[in-house]
């Protein structure tokens, strides 16, 4: 029996072993299409302000989306400094390794309970878990376009899964620091306060009002300028009908090209997703079940912004790893693995007109792929109780169940 169970340990770690080599073969074929684009413009737009231009005057030309421009706060123009004053090799290192590292981690906080209360081989589950989060495209595309996005999403699960779970009294600081740099994490500090974690959500407001009074006294110009200008003008974002873009507002820009989506629409199908996602979320908190509560609300997050690029969908990661680990519902994991890792979105719109009718339904579907899963997932989502475990320890509680 020994020796069988060895065999078969063996077996799985082989077939593990090709699999990543698959995968790192498909990963050298794609290569970097995007030659971090995106931490390029990062860099110009702050070397631009270093120079004493006006920050939110600084745009690019691009072929695909028109001008694009820095539209992040003037906190986040302060964290991107050390990418800006490297040259480029160094920028691109230090990126590579801060991403890399933050996927590693926060793969690990979000698997080890898991693997605890199902009974897993952390060590094969995590490499496992791995190698297929790297073939999903919002994290491929993250790390080709050059994205600060798993730097926001450290920060956020950092909060969640390690502070707030060891009751620190610095919970809540990240998530703020987060919305500092980004706004949309700010959904995370209305989370908090729906579920009742009230000290951490007034301590995340604080910190978000501290860092952005910090950057106030450094660029008080370019403070001045996003907070009455930039921020309402929305200028530079890009092409909202761009099929890349798996937003409401993308989905009713596809359908009114070339003219403006209703207002009144938008904001409907924002406020369903906001109440009925926030009180799936809050509940999924109540219950113990924080994977899930900050699952949901990361894509309601998604949903409700004007623009949420591919490479934004950071939570089908966490989404996979809860639905793989309930056993009737573990088939949605592998649909997201599937049409997600493939890049079912881009494959299908590569050359094709914006018109999401222009290959009848099966080009609408396939064209708002990642916004029906994410819609999906609002309803499919379990909330499972008795699924405190804090990270890094050993679970002692029974299998969830299921709700």
């Amino acid at each position: 029996m020994l020796e069988s169970g060895r065999r078969k340990t063996v077996v799985r770690w082989v077939l593990l072993g090709l699999f990543v080599a698959l995968v790192v073969y498909g990963h050298i074929w794609y290569r970097n299409r995007h030659d971090w684009f995106d931490l390029g413009i990062y860099r110009q737009a702050v070397n631009w302000w270093l120079d004493g231009h006006d920050l939110y005057d600084y745009t690019k030309p691009d072929d695909t989306q028109g001008q694009l421009g820095f539209t992040y706060p003037p906190f986040g123009a302060l964290v991107l400094v050390p990418f800006a004053v490297l040259p480029w090799l160094g920028a691109v290192i230090l990126y590579s390794v801060i991403t890399i590292a933050a996927v590693a981690v926060t793969t690990y906080w979000l698997l080890a309970p898991e693997a605890r209360r199902k009974g897993w081989e952390l060590p094969f589950a995590l490499v496992l878990a791995l190698t297929v989060i790297s073939t999903l495209e919002p994290i491929r595309e993250n790390y080709t376009f050059g994205q600060i996005n798993m730097v926001l999403v450290v920060l956020i699960l950092a909060d969640l899964l390690v502070l707030l779970p060891r009751g620190s009294r610095w919970a809540g600081v990240l998530i703020g620091l987060a919305a500092a740099i980004k706004l949309t994490p700010a959904i995370f500090i209305v989370y908090l306060l729906l579920s009742r974690r009230y000290r951490a959500g007034l301590t995340a407001i604080v910190s978000a009002a501290v860092a952005s009074l910090v950057a106030l006294a450094i660029g008080p110009r370019a403070s001045i300028d996003f907070w009455t200008d930039a921020l309402w003008k929305g200028e530079g974002l890009g092409n909202a009908a761009y099929t890349f873009n798996q937003s409401f507002y993308g989905m009713l820009a596809r359908l009114t090209e070339p003219h403006e989506p209703n207002r009144l629409i938008w904001a409907g199908l924002v406020l369903l997703a906001l109440g009925f996602g926030l009180w799936r979320a809050r509940a999924a908190a109540l219950a113990g079940d924080e994977v899930v509560g900050l699952t949901i609300t990361g894509i309601v997050g998604c949903l409700v912004s004007p623009i949420t690029w591919v490479h934004h969908i950071y939570w089908f990661v966490p989404a996979m790893i809860v639905l793989a680990a309930v056993r009737r519902r573990a088939w949605l994991a592998g649909v997201i693995a599937v049409t997600v890792g493939l890049g079912l979105v881009s494959w299908f719109e590569q050359g094709l007109p914006l018109d999401p009718w222009s290959h009848g339904v099966q080009g609408f579907i396939i064209k708002n792929w990642y916004l029906l899963l994410m819609v999906a997932l609002l309803f499919a989502l379990p909330i499972r109780s008795d699924s405190r475990v804090e990270p890094g320890l050993a679970s002692t509680s029974e299998p969830a169940t299921v709700r």
